[in-house]
């Protein structure tokens, strides 16, 4: 495995919770190059021969196994577009931690785009954690635009956490999603903005086969001269469940739009849109204060609570 510095430690540490070389299948790409790979006895990992990007492929039955594929950039003026795509077999029991860091010091952007596909087979399982961060004191953008696309066969599932708390100055994330019959799609983003960041998320998720369901929940947090933009559509095509929701706390001078869109083309179709943008209440800051915090600290255990 490459030897890392301590600044690309620190971001491996923030966007996948490592400490050192994981357990498992991995692989670590860090400035357009690959750090360290690894397969296991079910899960391959090759590279793609025709574009930037992996195969990862998981044997059907394989359980309590864990695939890491961080990605790391600390040059400034990079930009990568990576393919990525996951074919799990049926019956597996999986989770995949993805994520990037971007350290940039310099005066010129620094741009990591992913495309991630994932092919989930008949009654498998997937937890999917991706994490972005951002960090560096240079005059230079942090740009993360992840693209996702999911395929889910009948009786599958997947749990996907989007988190982005810190430190991306432009991300537009864009999901995907077709659902088999009994298939079911769970997503929680948790998201933060400040100063003059800007962060736009598109989901659309199709609901085709029946008994499909589908509950899409975005929290998120807006400081500063900071926009967000959700927007969701849950597309009923079959008798299924679907619910999207977004809650916001709005601070400063921030800018939140929340486009919900439902599509029923089924009569049994059930769907649900709820949202909700404001400010932190003044009594929820008197009362921590009451307990000695002050108006910042008191401010900062509400936002952390709530994007927890």
């Amino acid at each position: 495995m490459m030897k890392l510095d301590e600044i690309q430690k620190r971001l491996l540490r923030e966007v996948a919770d490592l400490h050192a070389v994981p357990e498992g299948a991995y692989n670590i790409r860090s400035n357009s190059q690959s750090a360290g790979r690894q397969s296991t006895a079910n899960i391959e990992i090759t590279p793609k021969t025709d574009v930037s990007g992996l195969d990862i492929r998981i044997k059907a039955g394989t359980k309590n196994e864990s695939v890491h594929i961080p990605v790391v950039m600390t040059q400034t003026g990079l930009y990568e577009l990576v393919y990525n795509d996951f074919y799990i077999g049926e019956g597996a029991d999986v989770v995949i931690v993805a994520g990037c860091g971007i350290d940039n010091c310099g005066s010129q952007d620094s741009e990591h785009d992913g495309i991630h596909r994932f092919y989930v087979g008949k009654n498998a399982k997937v937890k999917y954690v991706e994490k972005h961060y951002g960090s560096g004191s240079g005059s230079g953008k942090r740009i993360l635009n992840p693209g996702t696309e999911v395929y889910q066969e009948e009786g599958s599932s997947v749990e996907m956490e989007m988190v982005q708390i810190k430190g991306v100055d432009d991300t537009k994330r864009t999901t995907t999603a077709k659902l088999a019959a009994g298939a079911k799609l769970v997503v929680r983003e948790r998201l933060m903005t400040h100063d003059e960041q800007r962060a736009i998320s598109t989901y659309v998720v199709s609901l085709d086969g029946e008994g499909a369901s589908a509950d899409v929940v975005s929290r998120s947090v807006a400081k500063g001269n900071s926009f967000q933009k959700f927007d969701a559509k849950i597309i009923g095509n079959a008798p299924c469940h679907g619910h999207t929701e977004c809650d916001s706390i709005i601070m400063e001078n921030g800018k939140i739009l929340a486009v919900p869109a439902l599509e029923a083309n089924d009569l049994d179709a059930a769907l649900v849109h709820e949202a909700a943008i404001g400010k932190i209440a003044g009594e929820q800051i008197i009362k921590l204060m009451t307990l000695g915090l002050t108006e910042a600290e008191a401010e900062e255990q509400i936002i952390n609570g709530f994007l927890r």
